[in-house]
Formats: structure tokens, C-alpha cells, sequence
């Protein structure tokens, strides 16, 4: 199944490049390109996207504010320059499946996507310890949270996603293949009852692994 993307950035040539990339991927499909905000809401709710990429900072409506308007029913991506702490965790409470940044590469770009369409959300390594930092802690009645029912195998796996670490960095870190990598995470979805790699990681923070 193709994945449908609506991309919306001020940058011109910033709109090529990820169309670009995105065209290149054989199971991607750039919609439709906006130059701001106002544009981006209209393009989704007509075209009804699988994925939205937005920048933050764009003329008449931010990439924030298009997040709120339109992630009930389109997966949202920020991809940006700025790393702004409040931009991450404004943009994940109004909705958004990532947050990725502009120099994080194509390889992370292409995942974004393909995570927000499966229902998964993707954050770019260099932000996610921050973010957990901030969060970790927060709502949980014990310290355990399920973690100790993961297998050593899990908890490797688990431990290097808490650090950030994409499917593929962590095949190669732990000589395995990215079909186990995966199959080892949806297991330990499964063990500790949460719905993707970020919840993942901020239930091993929380545990006190990471210490």
C-alpha cells in the first residue's frame, strides 16, 4: 500500500529535496507541497493524507497549530531546524506521531513516515534522551512498570531505544537482523502495554535502567 503525504514547508527548495526523497521510495507518494500553514490545512482536508509533514515556523498558521487542527484524522510529522525543547513536547501533545530534524537525514525522514503510517511514532535520536529526561517519572504508580518480564534479549533492545537508537543501529549494534529487532520490539510492546518505540523508551527511563 502507498503511503500518501502531504508536505508543507515555507523553503522552496527545502520542498523539493524531501519530495525528492520521498518520490524516490517506492511505496511513498508526495499529494501535494503547501508554502504555509493555511495551505497545509486545506491540502489535508482535501486530499486526506496517510502522513502530513510540516514544518514549524511557516507563514499564516505554524506547523504547531496545523498539528492541533488536523491530527484526528491525518498522522503528523514535524520535520525542523529548531530542537527547542517547548517546539517537541508542544508539537507531541497536540498530536504529532515525530519530530525529526532537518539535518537528520533520509534515511530517518523515509522512517518517520513509515512509522506514523503504521501507527508508530519516531523521534530523532539527538532529542529523545532529552525529552525522557523531562518526562521520565511522570504518572507511573511503580518503579518496575512491567520491565522486569522482558527477557535479556528485550531489555538490550529496550536499553537502545531509550538511547535513541533506530532499527538499524541497533541490528548492528546487537548483530541481528532488522526482522528480529522488530519482532523484538513488538514483543516488548506487548509485555508492557505501550504503543510505540517512545513509550518504550520512557518506561525503561522510568524503571531506572538507564542509572
Amino acid at each position: 500500500m502507498t503511503i500518501r503525504v502531504v508536505l508543507a514547508d515555507d523553503q522552496e527548495m527545502v520542498r523539493m529535496g524531501f519530495a525528492m526523497i520521498l518520490d524516490a521510495a517506492e511505496d511513498i507518494e508526495v499529494v501535494a507541497q503547501c508554502a504555509d500553514g493555511v495551505e497545509a490545512v486545506e491540502a489535508i482536508r482535501k486530499h486526506r493524507p496517510d502522513v502530513a509533514l510540516l514544518d514549524i515556523r511557516m507563514p499564516r498558521l505554524d506547523g504547531l497549530a496545523v498539528t492541533k487542527a488536523v491530527s484526528d484524522s491525518t498522522r503528523v510529522v514535524i520535520v525542523t531546524t529548531f530542537d527547542h525543547d517547548e517546539y517537541v513536547d508542544t508539537a507531541l501533545a497536540n498530536g504529532a506521531s515525530g519530530f525529526l530534524l532537518k539535518g537528520s537525514g533520509p534515511a530517518l525522514l523515509l522512517a518517520g513516515v513509515r512509522a506514523a503510517a503504521s501507527g508508530d511514532a519516531l523521534i530523532s535520536p539527538e532529542l529523545t534522551v532529552r525529552l525522557l529526561e523531562r518526562t521520565r517519572g511522570a504518572g507511573r504508580a511503580t518503579a518496575d512498570t512491567g520491565v522486569s518480564q522482558l527477557t535479556e534479549r528485550e531489555t538490550e533492545v529496550a536499553r537502545l531505544v531509550a538511547r535513541g537508537r533506530t532499527n538499524t543501529e541497533i541490528a548492528d549494534d546487537l548483530v541481528i537482523s532488522l526482522g528480529t529487532v522488530k519482532s523484538h520490539l513488538s514483543s516488548i510492546q506487548s509485555r508492557l502495554n505501550v504503543r510505540n518505540r517512545v513509550e518504550i523508551a520512557a518506561r525503561i527511563w522510568e524503571s531506572g535502567l538507564m542509572h
